[in-house]
């Protein structure tokens, strides 16, 4: 086994490490299809090779051509460290600086077996969300990371570590970039080769950012989202007995049962690949699971009756429970489902993040290598029967919403039936959850704040926890309005049931839905606590990019914009850039995350706080920007929330002015001036 300083000492050559190629038992990604010119494929060799020194690339030339040619990328699996992969201690990584070693602790996190979907692939989630292209990546950058100073900044282009570059001490240690391709060439077939030539990645968010920390981050978000799809079409607070059915067990889409567990409905959840399945019902996070249909619904119609907290697995096709539903109310008249959603991975849906209902999943895998046109024809036929079994639940009381996943989109893309009539490019016959469930949050300036406690130690995890209950509480004390007050209250609720559910794998980590006066004083509470040593080690703060001000994406995060700006991007790069020079240990800048490749620009940021009073003052002005920017921009799209949310924030920031939006009333102004 390799040590910590073994994998920090640079590329392992003399000797070269046995190649074991792929291993058995372990997830690994699908087969991809590049499609390749014989010159791209030897540009895509001499690209892998450049990473070695000529004595050894005789040796590794064929087996990259091999690995080329049988998987469709170059992973290096001769190089996947012999070491167990997990998130170490801060003080155990040999590095120069306390930052470099956050850093290292966050990647390994990022590739935990228990945390990655296909980890000798270093993919984390979403089926293509990479941390690095290939090893030799991971282990060039382990390195670079051992020996930075304070006085440098580590580049990543799309995994590749450029170098170390002499900088200040308060500039970003990293500047992460992934996927950033010319817009004319952000295509899904230009991508293909573009990555198997090893020359770009997608990153989707937090994979290719480092700041990933399991399924936790998405279960907060989706306890949410259904504790407020109750409230908005329910008109229910209490969802004992109500039925939530969905698709996903993987990476992502894991969280869904235990979130369905913890808002106290019956969540009923499809997943074709049974070894996803069976590792989220080994975690806990799945309480039953049945192969059988007719089980799956004498099951639910039991729990249904006695209001029982129920997460059921079905290991089988989603097309076929929601066809079996329809089923069901036709022949008895019974709607046995309230709320609907899907979490496939549909921003990759032919290349394994959706599998058609006509097949098995290994005959899937198979017809995806060997006859890419075939298997998305049959992709594309399946959504169209998804959305019709839908679209005949939905004439009843049911309500479906569309998860971000691109799910409603790649079905528009389909033929399928979701054309909302008079709407504009982004809005579909349901709604997206940004839309009608989301949106007003994040525009009063809430949103998925995350930390790490990189001591490891769960006791560390348990203060932090206690801290930011303790400063929501006394926020409510202090007085706030009725629409904070409630995702305060909604938060608290969290982090209890987070601390009882176990919600922990990889890191010690935590999440929390945090507006931003809320993320400052959690943050200088943090930072004290380190300084007085009740926290042992430093916290790495960070946030799904699927937040306010990180994600530009009309299909989701800012799909309820409606001033024609939707499909504009300034809002990501510029919180990108000003996160950078307002104090982040580092940021990140991605094409493609959530919804797809080409389909959204997004970033994402790592702040390590260590106690000492620049960590403190690069908190309150980073936190301050990475919000206020999204809910100004909100603001300006005609958002009433995010306009009292940007006027008060003017009164409490001295140094923050803007010029707010004028309201246009006279429609009959605007109609005569277009006659005109």
């Amino acid at each position: 086994m390799s040590s910590l300083q073994v994998l920090c000492s640079g590329l392992p050559l003399r000797p070269l490490p046995e190649n074991r190629g792929r291993r058995a038992g372990v997830p690994h990604a699908p087969v991809r299809t590049p499609g390749l010119s014989p010159a791209e494929e030897q540009l895509a060799l001499r690209n892998a090779l450049r990473y070695f020194p000529p004595d050894v690339q005789e040796l590794l030339a064929p087996e990259f051509a091999q690995e080329l040619r049988l998987y469709g990328h170059i992973y290096m699996y001769r190089f996947c460290p012999d070491i167990k992969m997990r998130a170490y201690p801060i003080e155990q990584y040999p590095c120069r600086t306390r930052a470099a070693a956050a850093i290292m602790h966050m990647i390994m996190n990022n590739l935990d077996p228990a945390v990655a979907q296909f980890p000798q692939e270093l993919v984390t989630y979403g089926g293509n969300g990479q941390v690095f292209s290939n090893w030799a990546q991971f282990w060039l950058t382990m390195s670079y990371l051992s020996q930075m100073t304070e006085e440098q900044t580590l580049v990543m282009y799309s995994g590749h570590p450029l170098g170390l570059f002499p900088s200040s001490p308060g500039a970003p240690r990293l500047v992460i970039t992934n996927g950033m391709v010319i817009p004319n060439y952000s295509s899904r077939t230009e991508y293909e080769k573009l990555f198997a030539m090893g020359v770009t990645m997608y990153g989707q968010m937090t994979a290719g950012s480092y700041c990933y920390i399991g399924p936790q981050g998405i279960v907060h978000g989706t306890v949410l989202t259904v504790l407020n799809a109750g409230r908005r079409y329910l008109g229910v607070k209490d969802l004992a007995g109500k039925v939530f059915v969905t698709s996903g067990l993987g990476g992502m889409s894991g969280a869904q049962a235990k979130a369905a567990v913890i808002v106290g409905c019956i969540g009923v959840i499809a997943e074709v690949d049974k070894a996803a399945l069976m590792k989220r019902h080994q975690q806990g996070w799945l309480m039953e699971v049945t192969d059988s249909l007719d089980h799956c619904i004498e099951r639910l119609r039991e729990a249904r009756k006695r209001k029982e907290v129920l997460s059921l697995g079905y290991h089988g096709n989603v097309v076929d429970l929601w066809e079996r539903l329809v089923h069901e109310l036709d022949t008895t008249g019974e709607l046995l489902v309230d709320l609907g959603s899907d979490q496939t991975s549909c921003h990759n849906p032919f290349n394994g993040g959706y599998y058609p209902v006509q097949l098995g999943f290994a005959e899937a895998q198979s017809l995806m290598a060997s006859d890419p046109a075939a298997f998305k024809s049959l992709v594309q036929e399946s959504l169209r029967r998804q959305v019709s079994a839908i679209n005949r639940l939905a004439k009843e009381n049911f309500f479906f919403w569309d998860y971000g996943n691109a799910f409603l989109l790649e079905a528009q893309r389909a033929g399928a039936d979701v054309e909302k009539k008079g709407a504009n490019k982004t809005e579909f016959r349901y709604p997206s959850y940004v839309q009608h469930i989301m949106g007003d949050i994040f525009s009063q300036g809430f949103g998925p704040f995350r930390w790490v406690c990189t001591s490891g130690d769960p006791q560390d995890l348990a203060v932090t926890d206690q801290l930011a209950t303790s400063v929501l509480e006394e926020a409510i004390a202090d007085g706030v309005n009725p629409a904070v007050k409630l995702q305060y209250v909604d938060n608290i609720r969290w982090i209890r049931e987070a601390a009882r559910h176990r919600l922990v794998v990889g890191s010690q980590a935590r999440i929390l839905y945090s507006d931003q006066k809320g993320r400052v004083a959690i943050a200088v509470a943090f930072n004290q606590a380190i300084a007085r040593g009740k926290i042992k080690a430093p916290v790495v703060l960070s946030r799904d990019h699927h937040d306010v001000s990180g994600t530009d994406s009309p299909f989701r995060e800012t799909s309820n914009i409606y001033d024609g700006s939707a499909f504009c991007a300034d809002m990501a790069v510029q919180n990108f850039v000003g996160d950078a020079f307002r104090g982040a240990t580092w940021v990140a800048l991605h094409n493609g995350g959530g919804v797809g490749w080409g389909e959204v620009i997004n970033g994402g940021f790592g702040l390590v706080l260590d106690g000492t009073q620049e960590a403190e003052q690069k908190a309150r002005m980073m936190l301050s920007w990475d919000v206020s920017n999204g809910v100004a921009r909100r603001c300006w799209s005609g958002n009433r929330k995010a306009y009292e949310i940007i006027c008060q924030t003017m009164q409490d920031n001295k140094g923050l002015v803007v010029t707010l939006p004028q309201e246009v009333a006279d429609e009959r102004m605007l109609q005569q001036a277009l006659r005109l």
